[in-house]
């Protein structure tokens, strides 16, 4: 083999003590060889093309540098196998451990079981010790519906599809594809599980791809099958559930969020007027207005009434503590003195003969001293968010926080009043700028003889209220609530304004909750949010480019073995033991891709937000679009190509002209990473959803460092475990994309993915049902599935464009294109599967969001008679019902919602009596056997509360002996159906009476506006 005249003939013998050398030399060598053979000017006087004893040298040396290709390529078996016993040894290891600690952690495991409120509640698991398997197993995901709402029974529903769908394309493609890779045909390079692929069809059995292309027509048409299967499932089930009687007939089926409103429609009574003319007409129109300084108030309320229970709770674990102390002195000095208990007398009296508002202050000082009350420092400047630790002025917690909130709520008092009278004067604009209006278009002067009268309109802006006398203006956005669903959904998609960007369709929102809203979101103008939206895009399309280059080194690794041999400065890993090669390739990918993956969803999020959406939902399907696309290009496309070409690299470098067939060869061995990827999530994914160790862990360390008040220990127990749905489908639907991807390329993934979706399957039903409690405020009814059906879409065309690709790089053994036919076939089946993809969405698309005219008899306005008292659904604004106004059950059963703003709850301003409710723990003294013997500081807490006007509730909630506080119940701000349960019927008695006093107000209410705008109407015809 001759490099150059001077240095040819080389003997063979030079190879081979090269080949003694050691593999240092490989790269450069060949790298000299390839130059030699390509680059003419390397070439010297003395190069002959047929001197066979230098070709058979250099092709020595080939074979000795490459050697360990084939190594490589058959320990892509050691990297399966070692993820497959390594993730199949944590699954086994994390099943057992949750079979055996499950019953002795049910708060852990099945939290609905042990639900306080049986409206939550669901049936145990099992009482026996592996009962739980045929337990879960024969539970009916459909339930899921109830419990969790929609968009959880869809996902259950999705991977459950998906179980379906590669159940029979695991059983045909091991059956057919398989055979028709590995028997009596190799290519070089292909061993281990690599046989199985693609690229083992040897350039003389190209006929073989016949099958690939039957194989993959029965694939395609059975994923159609199942795509229109499903779609006409989730348009009759989602249609369902918006027409149920227990839906259609709360708020929030019946009210639709509005942003971009025009100045001239930006009113109660102009909107009012403007969807009268859908059937049934508006209920209520809620206006969003800038609150300026109403928000910060509120949260300093909200932060002082947290602060108040924290430290009462405080204090009586402290009196507890004291006096368990003084008990113990005292039993010891009555055992020395015969008997002498006078210590304890003031400690153990009965609070109820003293009815002193000071004896609260006067026993708690008695129990605890001064220097022993709560404190804190407050921050040093009043823009801070927090305190600093010995800086800032140190103040009694207690009298602090009862303060603030006297102040508080007096100053929200004002800004209510306030509040209240601008919306009669909206409403009083409103008139006023119609009159102008009418007066312009009468184009005459008025004239009354004997006496000349002019009415000349004035010249300026005459069709838009003026609001400049406004404390708390309107900004365009409003909550239109409507007597029928119908309506709503109809007001939604109508044509409602004449100008552009002006109330559109992409701008009203059906089935809103407050709690859903972003309320920073409503002010945005429509061309600011179309800026906003080309920002966010770019800034996301930016980030996925970026994000390909620690992807791509991840794709890398994943193929160390052939960068070990391709590289000398890498040669040393491919000394490590097989062990340790295997985990770097094999386990040690999926992970790092798996972090870098957990980083960029709240990036994303933030984008999206930034985006100007005004509902978190509505975010969430933001972010399932822009998270599936970064993971299908970085997760998916990156990976497949990177770890593909690194596997060609040694033949590229020997042969520049074989780049197309070696790429087809190559390409598929990709898939070794994706099936370790499959294994990760499939068994140790699954069995960690299971077992659930990390919230096992922050269970009791929250328990230790932040179960100091009934409210954060009830929320700690009982606190509601949720999904982000706008990471979880996107990360669910790359496996789909990846398995479909590579079906027909490499058919060992449809056994793996099939059994991990099963895996998936099992483990959400049981969370779903057992486990997690999905807010009803964001649940969409549905509209992620949608999107997952198109992403199976996208997993199909990349299905098919690889294999187009990969049949028309196959060369024959002639070295000529040998697949053509095949691959205009995919192309044939690229087209119809676009056309059938059309055909889906133009079929199903309209049927998603609105409700059509031929179920209208199915649907319950709220004006519906059997409607009354079913609105208990209206999630609860912000605050919560903790200060809820006029009555939070009273103002469900009518449908209110708060009005629009920072989520205050605006409604009943004017007669809204301020009640922060408290929840507090009952002290009971159980030492020394005397259960039932009360310390008495509780009373008198209560008591002193109360005559501040701070309401405080104690039931449900208990301190032990030792100063531990327990609860059986939830706070008191919770929703009607809530209260309902734990305050029984009399409660619910009280509701109704104060509900009756909430009418008679809102009529006084109604007849004091009317009054207003009678009296501005008259000072306006006078002037």
């Amino acid at each position: 083999m001759a490099f150059r005249p001077d240095l040819s003939p080389w003997p063979f013998g030079v190879a081979a003590e090269l080949q003694n050398s050691g593999r240092k030399f490989c790269s450069a060598l060949a790298v000299l060889h390839w130059m030699a053979l390509v680059n003419p000017e390397t070439r010297g006087p003395g190069w002959s093309e047929d001197r066979r004893e230098e070709r058979e040298a250099g092709e020595a040396v080939g074979a000795m540098c490459w050697s360990d290709i084939s190594s490589a390529k058959s320990s892509s078996t050691t990297s399966f196998l070692t993820s497959l016993v390594f993730n199949g040894a944590v699954f086994a290891v994390e099943i057992v451990a949750f079979t055996l600690i499950r019953r002795h952690f049910r708060l852990i495991y099945e939290p609905r079981a042990l639900a306080p409120l049986k409206t939550k509640r669901t049936n145990e698991l099992s009482p026996t010790l592996l009962g739980w398997v045929w337990a879960l197993y024969e539970a009916d995901y459909r339930t899921i519906r109830a419990i969790n709402g929609m968009d959880a029974y869809f996902f259950v529903r999705f991977l459950r599809m998906m179980v379906r769908v590669f159940l029979p394309m695991w059983l045909l493609s091991w059956a057919i594809l398989m055979p028709t890779y590995a028997v009596r045909t190799s290519t070089a390079n292909h061993q281990g599980l690599d046989k199985f692929t693609f690229g083992n069809v040897a350039n003389n059995q190209l006929k073989r791809f016949a099958a690939l292309i039957i194989v993959t027509y029965i694939f395609t048409f059975w994923i159609w099958w199942n795509i229109k299967h499903e779609m006409r499932h989730f348009v009759s089930v989602r249609q369902q559930y918006l027409a149920s009687p227990e839906h259609s007939s709360t708020a929030q089926a019946n009210t639709i969020l509005i942003t971009g409103i025009p100045t001239e429609l930006l009113s109660e009574s102009a909107l009012t007027r403007l969807f009268s003319h859908l059937p049934g007409g508006v209920r209520k129109v809620w206006l969003n207005r800038d609150l300026k300084d109403m928000p910060e108030l509120h949260n300093r309320r909200i932060n002082a009434a947290k602060t108040l229970e924290s430290a009462e709770t405080s204090l009586m674990n402290t009196a507890t503590k004291r006096h368990n102390k003084q008990l113990k002195k005292a039993a010891k000095a009555e055992k020395k003195a015969n008997g002498n208990t006078s210590s304890t007398a003031d400690l153990t009296r009965r609070p109820d003969a003293d009815n002193d508002p000071e004896s609260a202050r006067s026993l708690a000082e008695t129990l605890v001293p001064q220097k022993k009350r709560p404190t804190h420092r407050l921050p040093l400047f009043s823009w801070m968010p927090f305190s600093l630790p010995l800086v800032g002025k140190k103040v009694d917690s207690i009298d602090w926080a009862r303060e603030e909130i006297k102040v508080t709520s007096a100053e929200l008092d004002k800004r209510r009043q306030i509040l209240e009278q601008d919306i009669a004067r909206t409403t009083v604009a409103d008139v006023q700028a119609r009159d102008r209006v009418h007066q312009l278009r009468a184009g005459r002067l008025n004239i009354h003889m004997p006496t000349v009268h002019l009415n000349i309109p004035l010249i300026g802006p005459t069709g838009a209220p003026d609001f400049s006398d406004q404390t708390y203006p309107p900004v365009n956005g409003a909550f239109v609530l409507f007597n029928s669903q119908l309506a709503a959904h109809l007001a939604v998609q109508s044509l409602t304004h004449h100008e552009p960007y002006r109330m559109g369709k992409d701008s009203k929102y059906p089935e809103v909750t407050p709690e859903d809203v972003i309320w920073d979101n409503l002010g945005t103008n429509p061309y600011e949010r179309r800026i906003r939206l080309a920002v966010s895009w770019a800034i996301t399309i930016g980030l996925i480019i970026l994000w390909a280059f620690p992807v791509a080194f991840v794709g890398a690794v994943s193929n160390v073995h052939s960068l070990c041999t391709t590289y000398s400065w890498l040669a040393w890993l491919c000394k490590l033991p097989k062990v340790v090669v295997g985990i770097i390739s094999g386990i040690l990918p999926p992970v790092l891709l798996a972090v870098l993956f957990l980083l960029l969803p709240i990036v994303l999020r933030l984008l999206a937000r930034f985006e100007g959406i005004p509902t978190r939902s509505g975010v969430e399907l933001s972010l399932m679009d822009r998270f599936f696309l970064f993971e299908v290009i970085n997760g998916f496309l990156i990976v497949t190509f990177s770890s593909g070409i690194i596997a060609a690299l040694p033949g590229i470098v020997n042969n520049v002209s074989s780049i197309p067939s070696l790429l087809a060869q190559n390409l598929p061995t990709a898939s070794t990473f994706f099936l370790t990827y499959v294994i990760l999530q499939g068994l140790s994914g699954t069995a960690g959803l299971f077992l659930q160790i990390a919230p096992l862990i922050l269970y009791y360390v929250k328990m230790f460092l932040l179960g100091s008040t009934p409210r954060s220990v009830y929320n700690i127990k009982y606190g509601a475990r949720t999904v982000k749905w706008g990471t979880l489908f996107p990360q669910t639907s790359l496996l789909v994309v990846i398995a479909l991807g590579y079906s027909a390329i490499s058919p060992i993934i449809n056994g793996l993915a099939c059994a991990t979706f099963f895996l998936f399957y099992m483990v959400y039903k049981y969370l779903f049902i057992w486990v997690n409690d999905q807010p009803q405020s964001s649940d969409t009814g549905g509209l992620f599935f949608p999107k997952a059906i198109q992403h199976i879409f996208v997993g199909m065309y990349i299905q098919q464009i690889c294999l187009a690709a990969l049949f028309f790089l196959a060369m024959n053994d002639r070295g000529h294109p040998g697949a053509i036919a095949e691959g205009a076939l995919m192309v044939v089946l690229i087209v119809f599967t676009a056309f059938y993809h059309n055909t889906i969405n133009n079929s199903y698309s309209p049927l998603i969001h609105p409700l059509p005219l031929s179920i209208a008899e199915q649907l319950h306005g709220t004006n519906h008679p059997e409607s009354e008292g079913v609105i208990d659904e209206h999630p609860q604004g912000e605050p919560k019902p903790a200060e809820r106004v006029g009555g939070a059950a009273a103002a469900r059963r009518r449908g209110e919602y708060p009005d629009a703003g920072a989520g205050l709850v605006l409604s009943r301003l004017v007669r809204a009596a301020v009640r922060q409710q408290t929840h507090l723990a009952r002290a009971v003294d159980q030492a020394r056997g005397r259960p039932g013997t009360r310390l008495g500081l509780h009373q008198h807490i209560v008591r002193s509360l109360r005559e501040d006007g701070i309401e405080v509730e104690t039931l449900g909630a208990r301190m032990d002996a030792k100063g531990h506080v327990d609860v059986d119940g939830p706070p008191p701000d919770m929703d009607e159906a809530e209260r309902r349960e734990r305050v029984g019927k009399e409660g619910l008695e009280a509701e109704v009476a104060e509900e009756r006093v909430s009418d008679d107000s809102g009529e006084e209410e109604e007849r004091v506006r009317r009054k207003l705008g009678d009296d501005v109407r008259e000072d306006e015809g006078t002037v």
